[in-house]
């Protein structure tokens, strides 16, 4: 497991549901069409860099997510001006641009993508800083840059996670990146992004988790009715307010995930799938407590016992199990 990019157990076809309402497949090719084209609207830009307004720049990042078909709510405090380590958990693409709408800031990346096309050479001229997810001793340099860039005034936005997961479970901030906040002495800013259908209903249509690739992910995005991104910034934590990058990565770590849909953050390499109830309701593994020790009681010979989140995937639980 790398030091820099853990792995998430959700997969597409374990947590990723059914779209409740899907729309006509040519409006989804023009949305997917639209994407494109402010994609490469940004790409022609980008070598202006700094000199584009940062208003400007918010608006983009809206209208590509507004232009994939999903509406964008902003809630919390402003964003934090000068030097700033911004924190999310971690779901969908979508959440990239939805971060930069928030504040416009350095992206931090796994360097595979500095090698796709479009999207590579678009996130290199937009200042990405790169990292090697393998490479442990690479870390301290690493953590110099992030350094380096925020006491130059500049925001930095990283996904501590690490990994994208389903929004149903979340992973753990990993410290390393909080060091450079301290390092630097600017605060930290968490953000918490959900995704909810028209009716208020939380949606794993736009986790981007596992095996799936990012074409079957724009597309399950582009032919789904009424998506909503909710994005609530947090109160920033102030530098001086913790000691050391454990206390102050957990603190964001609270922040960002507190209220979400999973209580308990579960941790890599756990399974947390949903499975099938005798009401044909579905139940997300270690969302409800009583099943595992339902399941435990009566020692069932097809499952065993069963604790916490572990539930094997895909298995149907037993009859007379309560809704």
């Amino acid at each position: 497991m790398s030091v820099w990019l853990p792995g998430a157990p959700c997969t597409p076809r374990a947590c990723v549901e059914p779209a409740g309402s899907v729309t006509a497949a040519p409006r989804a090719v023009l949305r997917l069409l639209a994407v494109t084209a402010l994609v490469l609207t940004g790409a022609v830009l980008s070598p202006l860099g700094g000199r584009i307004p940062a208003g400007a720049v918010r608006r983009w990042c809206r209208w590509i997510v507004r232009a994939a078909g999903v509406q964008v709510r902003v809630t919390g405090t402003a964003a934090a001006t000068g030097g700033l380590l911004l924190v999310a958990n971690h779901i969908s693409w979508l959440d990239i641009p939805l971060l930069a709408a928030v504040r416009p800031a350095r992206m931090l990346a796994k360097k595979e993508i500095g090698r796709w096309p479009v999207v590579g050479p678009l996130a290199a001229r937009g200042g990405t800083l790169f990292i090697d997810r393998d490479g442990l001793r690479a870390l301290p340099a690493t953590v110099a840059r992030i350094a380096g860039a925020l006491r130059a005034g500049q925001a930095v936005a990283v996904f501590p996670e690490g990994s994208t997961w389903c929004g149903r479970a979340q992973g753990h901030f990993r410290r390393a990146v909080f060091q450079a906040a301290l390092d630097a002495g600017v605060p930290v800013q968490p953000v918490r992004i959900r995704y909810r259908t028209a009716r208020g209903e939380e949606s794993t249509v736009p986790a981007f988790v596992g095996e799936d690739s990012l074409l079957a992910s724009l597309w399950r995005v582009a032919t789904t009715r009424g998506l909503v991104a909710e994005v609530e910034v947090r109160d920033a934590l102030a530098p001086g307010g913790h000691l050391d990058r454990r206390s102050l990565a957990r603190a964001a770590e609270r922040s960002a995930l507190e209220g979400t849909h999973q209580p308990q953050i579960l941790t890599p390499g756990i399974q947390h799938r949903p499975m099938a109830l005798a009401a044909g309701r579905c139940l997300h593994a270690g969302e409800e407590a009583t099943l595992d020790r339902h399941l435990a009681a009566r020692r069932d010979t097809v499952h065993g016992p069963q604790q916490g989140a572990g539930v094997p995937a895909g298995q149907r639980v037993p009859d007379q199990l309560p809704a």
